[in-house]
């Protein structure tokens, strides 16, 4: 049973900084993470990309994020992190952990998501 556990979510002023991580467990020998990373959604607004990685470190930014925000991983842990920098208010949202993982029985991949956590940048 694979699970997203996030923290580090929480309120800052504008210019600040914070730190989200994303812990995948319940991964064992059948699943293999393929991609994780953060979306995020605001009030009123679509889910959008804040950045990814894949399992060969490739990252991919949302372009509102680019230069500001930096996503790193390690591997061992299943555990993604991203480091919020300058952040300004239009960051206010709830960002929400992903991952994409395939399974090795039934030769499928599937998307998982955590439970969310809020990030409120104040000006």
């Amino acid at each position: 049973h694979v699970q997203l556990v996030e923290s580090g979510g929480g309120l800052v002023q504008a210019g600040g900084t914070l730190r989200l991580t994303c812990a995948a467990s319940g991964t064992g020998s059948i699943f293999r993470i393929n991609a994780m990373g953060w979306y995020r959604q605001a009030p009123g607004k679509p889910r959008e990309l804040v950045a990814t990685i894949t399992s060969g470190g490739r990252t991919n930014n949302g372009d509102a994020v680019k230069g500001r925000f930096t996503l790193s991983r390690d591997s061992a842990k299943n555990t993604v992190y991203l480091q919020m920098n300058s952040l300004k208010s239009e960051d206010t949202a709830v960002y929400y952990c992903n991952a994409v993982i395939y399974d090795s029985r039934l030769y499928s991949v599937s998307n998982y998501w955590g439970q969310g956590t809020q990030v409120t940048v104040s000006s």
